[in-house]
């Protein structure tokens, strides 16, 4: 398993546990509005 793998399970881990905490919370709404601004800039900075 290379370093790359290890990164990538670990931010989809973040990612999930991201989403069950503003599910707990009860701010599912704004999680789904930061993903969408997020990744709508990322695309617009790193094109």
């Amino acid at each position: 398993m290379t370093i790359g793998k290890i990164r990538t399970i670990l931010y989809k881990l973040a990612k999930f546990l991201g989403d069950v905490n503003a599910i707990r919370r009860g701010k599912v709404k704004q999680r789904i509005k930061n993903r969408v601004v997020g990744k709508f800039a990322a695309k617009r900075l790193f094109k």
